[in-house]
């Protein structure tokens, strides 16, 4: 298991690369999605502040990897949908 900070770092890279993606697709895509580029612009930065401080304050009886396992899990998974979503803008 990585540490934290490496873990953090990712997360906000990630996101950091989801929102530049987002940007460009609303900037030179059709006008009409303007209203759906905002909601994911919205749902990105929402996202990216749920796992850090999720990472900053793991859940109390859980074994630590197993946690950060499922934590990146959720990330992965949740990371896919709104690549997905930028792609059908």
């Amino acid at each position: 298991m990585a540490n934290k900070r490496s873990l953090k770092r990712i997360i906000n890279l990630i996101c950091d690369e989801l929102l530049s993606e987002c940007v460009a697709a609303s900037l030179y895509g059709n006008e009409s999605h303007k209203d759906n580029a905002e909601a994911l612009l919205f749902s990105i930065i929402q996202m990216q502040a749920d796992f850090i401080c999720r990472m900053s304050h793991p859940e109390p009886g859980m074994p630590a990897k197993q946690y950060y396992k499922t934590l990146r899990e959720s990330f992965s998974s949740q990371t896919g949908e709104l690549i997905d979503q930028i792609n059908n803008l």
